[in-house]
């Protein structure tokens, strides 16, 4: 019996000296909500009409683009998340275009203030003067956190649009929250 006592404090003494610091491990956000609104200019210019009548103007205009994107997803590894949700984009008149999204994002420095890459995919489901859209973008930002559940961000976007025969680029800027489920990701979290 003493032999099995003395086994049993020696291997938990043990497991304490060898064992990892607590705070050493990266966390994750666990479940994550991104809500987000983003203005982007096009960058590409339509093909050259010939000037040969007034009403035509001699280099197509820039156009903006703005939406809101809804995103839901789990951050599961210290470096990687992965989320999907809708985005509501408007491109010119008559161009509202609803996307069902799928964003993965890469998460460098996890914590209070980590700098991220997402890429994202989107397929339209509504219908509008098309109505087999996709969006393919990218976006590289930074999240602050802002409280024990909140984090602000802001990052530049990087789009492009497949409507019918063009493929529009848009480059821009989007700012948005992500509130999040576990309460010690950023240090607001530590009692």
């Amino acid at each position: 019996m003493k032999k099995k006592l003395l086994l049993l404090v020696a291997s938990i003494s043990f497991s304490f000296v060898f064992s990892q610091e607590v705070g050493s491990t990266k966390s994750t956000m666990g479940f994550y909500f991104n809500p987000s609104v983003h203005a982007g200019l096009k960058v590409v210019k339509e093909k050259y009409i010939p000037n040969n009548t007034q009403y035509i103007q001699p280099q197509a205009t820039r156009k903006l683009t703005y939406g809101v994107t809804a995103i839901g997803g789990y951050h599961f590894l210290p470096n990687f998340a992965f989320g999907s949700g809708f985005r509501y984009s408007f491109i010119e008149n008559n161009y509202h275009l609803l996307y069902l999204m799928i964003q993965p994002k890469i998460i460098f420095t996890p914590g209070d203030n980590p700098l991220f890459i997402e890429l994202s995919y989107g397929k339209q489901i509504n219908n509008s003067v098309i109505s087999d859209s996709e969006l393919w973008g990218g976006r590289i930002g930074m999240q602050v956190s802002y409280s024990k559940r909140l984090s602000q961000e802001g990052g530049i976007v990087v789009e492009t649009y497949k409507t019918g025969n063009s493929t529009p680029l848009f480059i821009g800027l989007s700012y948005g929250v992500t509130i999040f489920g576990n309460k010690n990701y950023t240090g607001y979290g530590e009692d």
